[in-house]
């Protein structure tokens, strides 16, 4: 399965689950949800911040918190 860290710019997806790490609970108060859709708007120059759209809005997440995220590539 596919992380958030490992998309590219313009990429969108879908969140299938958030992996129990420090950052879980974090990641779900910022609507990081199963079922929302992403799209990832830029990454920085060395990989670290990437910004991507959820639910709505613009976050800005470390690459480590990215991995975090697994998610379904759509189209």
């Amino acid at each position: 399965m596919v992380t958030a860290a490992q998309l590219n710019k313009g990429d969108q997806a879908i969140i299938e689950a958030i992996d129990p790490s420090d950052v879980y609970l974090k990641l779900l108060d910022m609507g990081c949800l199963p079922g929302e859709k992403i799209r990832i708007l830029n990454i920085a120059p060395l990989g670290d911040p990437i910004i991507m759209e959820v639910g709505g809005y613009t976050l800005s997440l470390r690459k480590s918190e990215a991995a975090a995220i697994r998610v379904k590539v759509t189209t």
